[in-house]
């Protein structure tokens, strides 16, 4: 990728079987993807820590183009990739960039706002977002408790966050904005990658960006509820996440 240079990723790995590769947002990696690990037991799980979490390099800011570089190497061999939040849109720019090396891809209520230019309600959440990300817990009490709580990270009665959680939050800060990624999706649609979006039924702004992320990359759908904007720890989401693997594993080669 012009201009970007990949870092090397503090990356674990987990059992053997086809490579799936797991990118969390803006909760780490452990918290995002702790009721994965029985996924182990069939399938090679490769779970690399974005730049400023864990042992990965430190970075000035989050930024999207930054994590579909580091993504890159981590695509071979071929490997099914999954992008939660923020970390979707990495995934989706490196599988723009490199549709050969996906096997299938999952995006997570990755909010690619720019396919929703002309709806109100979305434009408004992408504004509290955008404050959220530039002042992260600086930012106005009403900001904090509306984003919050979409975000699964803090329960609607609780004030204060757990202490690793907020360090979290303090690495997002002043990050790139969500709404300048311009993933090329007609190279994932024209390639044929199977891809499944997926979303928690909690808040009616982030269901209609999820189909309109579907609908752009002719992909399937599916809704998930339980947990709000914590999807993957939400009863049911693994089966069907690796439902959806098996039945990429099972097409024919291109």
């Amino acid at each position: 990728m012009a201009g970007v240079t990949a870092a090397t990723l503090d990356v674990r790995v987990l059992g053997s079987g086809p490579r799936v590769v797991l990118v969390h947002g803006g909760s780490g990696p452990r918290r995002t993807w702790e009721m994965q690990s029985p996924l182990a037991e069939r399938w090679q799980l490769v779970i690399p820590s974005r730049r400023g979490f864990d042992d990965s390099p430190p970075t000035e800011r989050q930024d999207f183009e930054d994590d579909a570089a580091d993504l890159l190497p981590l695509l071979s061999p071929i490997s099914h990739l999954v992008g939660f939040s923020y970390g979707g849109l990495g995934a989706l720019i490196a599988a723009g960039q490199r549709p050969d090396l996906v096997r299938s891809l999952t995006v997570i209520e990755t909010p690619l706002f720019s396919l929703a230019l002309g709806d109100a309600e979305i434009a408004r959440f992408e504004r509290l977002s955008n404050e959220f990300l530039a002042d992260g817990l600086d930012a106005r009490p009403e900001v904090l408790d509306e984003f919050l709580a979409a975000a699964a990270l803090r329960a609607p009665e609780s004030r204060s966050l757990p202490p690793d959680v907020e360090s979290e939050i303090r690495l997002a800060r002043g990050g790139r904005r969500p709404g300048e990624a311009n993933p090329n999706l007609e190279a994932i649609r024209e390639a044929g990658l199977p891809v499944l979006v997926a979303s928690g039924d909690h808040l009616p702004e982030l269901e209609r960006l999820c189909d309109l992320v579907a609908a752009a990359l002719d992909g399937e759908r599916a809704v998930i509820a339980g947990r709000g904007h914590a999807i993957p720890r939400a009863d049911g989401f693994n089966g069907r996440l690796e439902a959806f693997w098996s039945a990429a594993e099972a097409r024919p080669a291109a």
